[in-house]
C-alpha cells in the first residue's frame, strides 16, 4: 500500500513539474565585469536547489565530524547509565532474593559507577535508592553502625532534592520499621512524627505507629492508631473489633488507681464504651481496685437492653457483675430477675442473679438459681466452681456444715 501511494505522489510531481516547466521559457541573465550569459529559468531552479541541497549536506557532515567527539562522549555515558542502573536492578533482585551480602555489593558498584561519572551525579533518586538498597541489605546483615550511615547519607541527599522527596518518605519510614526490629520503639516513633501529615496517614504508617505505641506501652495511642486502621480497612472487621478490643483492655489494666482506670475509661471512644466486653474488663478492673459502685454504673446500660446483646457479651456482662456484686442493691433485683425469666437456661446470667441474691440475703431464691448454674456443664469451670463455693457458705450461713461440705467437695471436683 505504501509503494502505491509513492508511486502516486510521483506521477502527480511528473504532471506538475511537466505543466509547470514544460512551456516556462523564462531567462535569468547575469553580469560580470562586462559579461553577460543567459540560462534558462528551468536550469537555473535546478542548480539552485542542488546547489542549496549540496550546501546543506556539507554543513551536516561538518558538524557530525565535529559532534563527534560530544556524541562519543554521551554515548560513553550512556553506556555507564546502563550499567549502573542494571547494578541497582541486580541489588534489587538479590534483595527479594534473600542474598543480601550479594546484594549490597550491587548496589555499592551501582554507586560507584555513577561517583566515578560526574555526568550521573546529579540523579539524586537514583543515588538514594541505591543508597537505601545498601542500608536494607545491612539492616538483614545485622550491621547496624553501616546501615545508619547509609540511611544518613541517603536522608542528607533526598532533603537537597525535590524529585527524591518519595524517596526521603520511603527512607523514613524504611528507618521506622528497622527500628521496631531493634525494639527501639521511640526512634520509630519520632521517625514516624517526622512525615508530613498526609504520609503519616497511609496505611503501612499507621501500622508501624501501631506496632510502634504497642511496644512503648502506650495503649490508649495505639487504640486511636487502630482505630483509625479499622476507619481506613486496614484490617477485616472482626479482626478490628478483636485488635481494638484487646488494646482497650490494655489501657485499662494499665490504670494503677480507681481514678486513673476511670480517666481513661472516658478518654475510650464511645463505640469502646458500647463494647459489652470491654465494660466487664472495666467493671471487673474497678472491682479489683474496690470501687465495685463504679462498676456496677458502667454496667448498668447494658443490664437494662440486655434482651439487645448476643450470648458471648450477656457472658461477659454476668462474669463482670459477678465481681462487683459486692454490696448490691435492691434496685438491682428488678432487672435481674426479668433478666433469668427471659434466660432461664443461661449458666452465666443464673451464677450473676444467684450472686447477687445471695448478697441481697435471698437465700431461698439465690439457692434454686446457684444451684442450676453450678450443674450447668457449659459454663467454664471456673465459674461452676464459684457456684458450688458461693452454695457452701449460704449453707454455712443457714448452719447446715454437711451442706457446705458436699459444696466444697463439689467444687473441688469441678477441676
Amino acid at each position: 500500500m505504501r509503494a502505491v501511494i509513492w508511486f502516486t505522489l510521483l506521477f502527480v510531481v511528473a504532471v506538475v513539474a511537466a505543466t509547470t516547466l514544460g512551456t516556462n521559457d523564462g531567462l535569468v541573465s547575469f553580469y560580470w565585469s562586462g559579461w553577460r550569459m543567459d540560462v534558462s529559468l528551468n536550469l537555473f531552479l535546478l542548480v539552485l536547489i542542488g546547489t542549496c541541497f549540496a550546501l546543506v549536506t556539507l554543513i551536516q557532515a561538518v558538524n557530525t565530524l565535529i559532534g563527534l567527539p560530544r556524541r562519543a562522549l554521551e554515548w560513553r555515558i550512556a553506556r555507564r547509565d546502563r550499567s549502573a542502573q542494571a547494578w541497582l536492578r541486580d541489588a534489587l533482585a538479590q534483595y527479594f532474593g534473600g542474598r543480601y551480602s550479594r546484594a549490597h555489593r550491587s548496589a555499592e558498584r551501582a554507586l560507584e559507577i555513577q561517583v566515578e561519572t560526574p555526568e550521573l551525579a546529579q540523579d539524586n533518586e537514583f543515588t538514594v535508592l541505591g543508597h537505601l538498597l545498601a542500608a536494607g541489605s545491612l539492616h538483614r546483615l545485622q550491621d547496624r553502625p553501616r546501615r545508619d550511615e547509609q540511611l544518613r547519607i541517603a536522608l542528607d541527599l533526598a532533603r537537597r532534592s525535590a524529585a527524591a522527596r518519595s524517596a526521603e518518605e520511603g527512607a523514613r519510614m524504611l528507618a521506622a520499621e528497622w527500628a521496631l526490629d531493634d525494639r527501639d520503639a521511640q526512634r520509630a516513633l519520632d521517625l514516624l512524627a517526622d512525615l508530613p501529615p498526609g504520609v503519616g496517614r497511609r496505611t503501612h504508617a499507621l501500622r508501624l505507629k501501631l506496632q510502634a505505641t504497642r511496644l512503648a506501652r502506650q495503649p490508649q495511642e495505639a487504640l486511636k492508631t487502630a482505630r483509625l486502621l479499622a476507619k481506613h480497612q486496614g484490617f477485616s472487621q472482626e479482626a478490628a473489633q478483636g485488635l481494638l478490643r484487646s488494646l482497650a483492655f490494655e489501657a485499662l489494666d494499665s490504670g494503677r488507681d480507681a481514678d486513673q482506670v476511670r480517666r481513661i475509661w472516658q478518654q475510650l471512644d464511645p463505640a469502646d464504651r458500647r463494647d459489652a466486653f470491654v465494660a466487664a474488663r472495666a467493671a471487673t478492673r474497678m472491682a479489683s481496685l474496690g470501687e465495685v459502685d463504679a462498676g456496677r454504673t458502667w454496667l448498668r446500660p447494658f443490664w437494662d437492653s440486655l434482651a439487645d446483646t448476643h450470648a458471648e457479651d450477656r457472658e461477659a456482662l454476668a462474669n463482670g457483675l459477678v465481681t462487683c456484686v459486692g454490696g448490691i442493691g435492691a434496685e438491682w433485683l428488678p432487672r435481674l430477675e426479668a433478666a433469668w425469666l427471659r434466660y432461664p437456661r443461661d449458666g452465666a446470667i443464673a451464677l450473676a442473679v444467684g450472686c447477687a441474691m445471695a448478697e441481697c440475703r435471698l437465700w431461698g431464691k439465690a439457692r434454686q438459681v446457684l444451684q442450676q448454674a453450678a450443674d450447668d456443664e457449659t459454663l467454664p469451670k471456673a465459674s461452676r466452681r464459684r457456684a458450688w463455693r458461693q452454695l457452701a457458705e449460704l449453707a454455712w450461713e443457714q448452719g447446715d456444715e454437711e451442706r457446705a461440705s458436699q459444696c466444697y467437695a463439689a467444687a473441688a471436683q469441678v477441676g
